[in-house]
């Protein structure tokens, strides 16, 4: 048995700008740090204390950015896309790569229903998606 995951020959994807990762119509977290918020605040010309207090939430023991009640999208989500997709929290650029979608085949197969730009497009290795997966500053 091999000690490399079932990606070890990489894997394909490409943004298609679908925004089905932003949208509901199911409830989400869009998990945030501080540090994030932060960015996020100087990105919107705004303090801390107020992007805080106007765009997130106490979720599970951590932070999460509000949703739109009725849609349930991310509410930085526009007809244009992310509003702050250059501060855009570390849970929005490591997309797909996340555990959950990694586990096996199926659970990535499951994950491209969803997504259209999964499987598609260029070939991430297995270097660099361990490094996505990991939190190491690699972003989609």
């Amino acid at each position: 048995m091999s000690n490399y995951p079932w990606y070890a020959a990489g894997l394909h994807f490409e943004c298609m700008q679908c925004r089905n990762c932003c949208s509901g119509p199911g409830e989400g977290y869009v998990w945030v740090s501080e540090a994030e918020l932060a960015k996020i605040a100087e990105k919107l010309g705004k303090s801390f204390e107020e992007v805080k207090k106007t765009h997130s939430r106490k979720a599970q023991g951590g932070i999460s950015l509000l949703e739109d009640e009725l849609t349930k999208d991310c509410e930085f989500l526009t007809n244009n896309g992310c509003s702050i997709y250059s501060v855009r929290p570390l849970q929005c650029r490591t997309w797909p790569f996340w555990e959950c979608n990694l586990e096996s085949p199926e659970t990535w197969n499951l994950a491209a229903k969803r997504c259209p730009g999964i499987n598609r497009g260029r070939l991430y290795t297995f270097e660099e998606i361990e490094s996505i997966r990991k939190n190491e500053g690699i972003a989609v």
